[in-house]
C-alpha cells in the first residue's frame, strides 16, 4: 500500500501541491506571522508555493488575510518577502 502524500493548497496561486513543496506561513497566538522553515511551530499556519509570484499573488488576493482572519500590514508582507528571499537563496 502506497503512503498517502499530504497536499496543500497555495493562498496564492491555488494550486495543490505536496507540503514538502510549499512554505509555511504562521499566525503564532501573539499575533506575529512569520515564516516557518522547520513546519513544526506552534499556530495556525497557511501554505505558500516556494515562488516570490505566489507570494505576490497572496498579497493582491489577501489569501493570508483570509486564512488568518486578520488585517495583514505591508510591514508584515514586507518582513516575509525578506525572510522568503533569504531562504530561497
Amino acid at each position: 500500500m502506497d503512503k498517502k502524500i499530504p497536499m496543500r493548497q497555495c493562498v496564492g496561486c491555488g494550486s495543490m501541491k505536496p507540503k514538502k513543496e510549499m512554505m509555511r506561513v504562521i499566525k503564532q497566538k501573539t499575533g506575529e506571522i512569520r515564516l516557518d522553515v522547520t513546519g513544526k511551530m506552534n499556530g495556525r499556519g497557511a501554505y505558500i508555493c516556494k515562488s516570490a509570484s505566489c507570494l505576490d499573488a497572496a498579497r493582491k488576493s489577501r489569501g493570508l488575510e483570509r486564512s488568518f482572519g486578520m488585517r495583514i500590514s505591508d510591514e508584515i508582507y514586507e518582513n516575509l518577502q525578506k525572510e522568503f528571499t533569504a531562504y530561497n537563496a
